[in-house]
């Protein structure tokens, strides 16, 4: 017989979720990966999830990774379906025990980390329906938790951990040092950031966005002094079902996403001026920053900015949400890329129609860039 979860014929490793065996106790290697939720805030589920497996089992977490082999979504589906999250519900201010201090350490360390896991009550179907990460299949109320080895913590990461420095600088510094944002992300979300008295639990889906607003925001202070960009340009990128396209006009800051999906025709839209946001981007959510992000790091490397205009299609194929994460990467890989460059608007506008499904017009309809690009003169247009 063929298991559900992982396709394997005569599978015993997943039994227990299937059968009537009852799992009580499970032993394996952390990615590591921790996930705190939102639901019933301030009171909220923190968990570790780990596998039944030991080893090098980080590509089940790392959306870096899933990127970089162009996994697939049914393989990213097959890895992240042998995690359990095991967790237990805490105050976001008063995490204390044995817990906390694993938990801690899972959330800080680089590697995969091995640990031994005594339940309270069986697996059972996992309630987050969380698309701004990636899928968390099965969750179990945890009794204890013993890590079995010491966990490997870059020095940077104590140094900060241990600090008395506010969030936004210790993000930044991690950044600047080369750690990924998956592993920043984690540390912020286990309240390990920020002045010791503000210190608290932030439910991941935060912390996601947080890391990105943070370094992308900081990157701008200095984008926004830069000159121009001379030309249009276009980058491009797909991945499981992603398209997009990123165009960049000649003019001062502004930034605004716009994406479609195909499959239920929906769309989503928003915007920034030259001034800073003030307000979440309830619309696009996380994706939003993510893109940010990608698009601050090309234009602090080549010192200029721009508007930009990304335009995000997405097909059927992208049949189950995988997180912010793969978009952030592939975001990335766009500008990892030799870009286009066109002359007029009009030149780059028909070179994206020729990757979409849709006429352009869907998204071009509800820009306000394109709306207002070229109305307004220039000072030195005065010269």
């Amino acid at each position: 017989m063929e298991c559900k979860i992982c396709g394997e014929e005569n599978c015993k490793k997943h039994s227990f979720l299937i059968g009537k065996k009852v799992l009580n106790e499970f032993s394996g290697s952390s990615p590591p990966e921790i996930f705190v939720g939102k639901w019933n805030y301030p009171d909220v589920y923190a968990g570790i999830l780990s596998p039944q497996e030991y080893g090098n089992t980080a590509i089940m977490s790392s959306v870096e990774e899933w990127h970089s082999k162009k996994l697939q979504i049914p393989e990213i589906l097959k890895l992240r379906n042998q995690l359990i999250y095991s967790r237990t519900q805490n105050n976001i201010k008063h995490l204390q025990g044995k817990f906390h201090e694993s938990f801690r350490e899972v959330a800080m360390t680089s590697k995969p980390i091995s640990a031994e896991f005594k339940l309270k009550k069986p697996i059972s179907s996992n309630s987050e329906k969380e698309s701004r990460v990636p899928l968390i299949s099965h969750a179990a109320h945890l009794e204890r938790v013993r890590l079995q080895e010491n966990s490997s913590i870059k020095p940077k990461v104590d140094y900060l951990v241990n600090d008395d420095v506010k969030s936004a600088i210790a993000i930044q510094e991690l950044y600047k040092s080369g750690i990924d944002n998956s592993s920043i992300i984690k540390i912020l979300s286990a309240g390990l950031l920020g002045m010791r008295k503000n210190r608290k639990l932030v439910p991941t889906r935060w912390s996601i966005t947080a890391v990105d607003d943070t370094l992308s925001k900081e990157k701008l202070k200095k984008i926004k002094l830069f000159p121009e960009i001379q030309t249009f340009e276009l980058f491009t990128a797909e991945y499981v079902g992603n398209h997009y396209e990123f165009l960049l006009l000649p003019d001062k800051w502004s930034f605004e996403v716009i994406e479609i999906s195909l499959n239920k025709m929906g769309s989503w839209h928003d915007y920034e001026s030259f001034f800073p946001r003030k307000q979440y981007a309830n619309s696009v959510t996380g994706a939003y920053y993510a893109n940010r992000l990608a698009l601050t790091e090309y234009l602090e490397k080549i010192h200029r900015q721009c508007q930009c205009i990304v335009f995000r299609q997405v097909s059927p194929e992208y049949s189950s949400p995988l997180g912010v994460g793969i978009l952030r990467q592939t975001s990335r890989e766009a500008f990892s890329m030799q870009g286009k460059k066109f002359s007029t608007l009009k030149e780059a506008l028909d070179d994206v129609q020729s990757r979409l499904k849709i006429p352009i017009s869907n998204w071009t309809d509800k820009s306000i860039i394109i709306k207002n690009y070229g109305k307004q003169q220039k000072l030195s247009s005065f010269f």
